[in-house]
């Protein structure tokens, strides 16, 4: 049974730089087969068509970086204002160092696979929703310890900077420079009045 997982996660872990290269529609069944190694018959033995697979492989993200995001997030005995900060910071050196590509795959197939996948989009959808529900989480931690004000109104403010968040990722790529961060982070700090 370790081995099936094992198989089935390389086939995600492998094909995921090739997707957020190149996009889903872009990337046919034998490049992925090519980059992860294996025969047609592994990867329908794991995934009933591609689209099962990108449903996966969103999936998989999803697990992944609210893992991340729950380490960074977590009360460790500084403000919830100061981790919220070191979210956004590292949200931006992650994506800088890709040189003006994106690690996300929300910004690289939001666009692409909601027309083409109800599976997918409700993927994404639900997805951002729980990012949005612990950016919120940690935001009413703010309010609590006081470093943050108390007239925030926690969800709309966690879902306004993960829009903000997802423009200027987006626009990085566009641009190929950082300034949509550096003008995220100042918004960031001016909506949560943080100095």
């Amino acid at each position: 049974m370790a081995a099936q997982t094992d198989t089935r996660q390389h086939i995600l872990d492998s094909s995921r730089e090739v997707i957020l290269g190149k996009g889903f529609t872009a990337v046919g069944l034998s490049e992925l087969l090519s980059v992860a190694g294996v025969p047609k018959g592994s990867f329908y033995h794991y995934f009933r068509s591609k689209e099962n697979f990108g449903e996966a492989l969103l999936e998989d993200y999803f697990e992944r970086y609210l893992e991340r995001m729950d380490r960074i997030l977590k009360p460790d005995g500084r403000s919830a204002a100061e981790r919220i900060i070191r979210y956004w910071t590292l949200w931006t050196e992650s994506q800088e160092a890709f040189e003006f590509g994106t690690r996300c795959l929300v910004v690289k197939l939001g666009a692409e696979v909601s027309d083409l996948s109800e599976n997918m989009r409700e993927i994404l959808h639900d997805g951002t929703e729980r990012v949005v529900t612990r950016l919120a989480q940690c935001l009413m931690e703010g309010i609590r310890d006081g470093s943050l004000p108390q007239t925030l109104k926690p969800v709309q403010a966690a879902l306004a900077l993960y829009d903000l968040w997802l423009g200027a990722t987006l626009m990085t790529k566009l641009r190929h420079d950082t300034h949509a961060f550096k003008n995220a982070l100042l918004a960031t700090r001016q909506m949560l009045q943080i100095q």
